[in-house]
């Protein structure tokens, strides 16, 4: 098993993604107009996700 912090994003992301397809009631409601989102719901997740395991409180880092 290797500690990388690439293998630990990509794994939690790909499974934050099976989650949110499975059940999609969970992902936020988002209108059918307007700005196109740059980031998916799963790539949202998952950096909250990262940012609560590597300790950073702050959203500036």
């Amino acid at each position: 098993m290797t500690n990388d912090i690439n293998t630990l994003a990509t794994a939690r992301y790909v499974k934050i993604d099976d989650l949110l397809q499975a059940a999609p009631d969970l992902a936020p409601w988002r209108p059918e107009i307007g700005f196109t989102p740059r980031l998916s719901d799963a790539e949202l997740v998952t950096l909250s996700v990262m940012q609560a395991l590597l300790g950073f409180t702050s959203e500036a880092r």
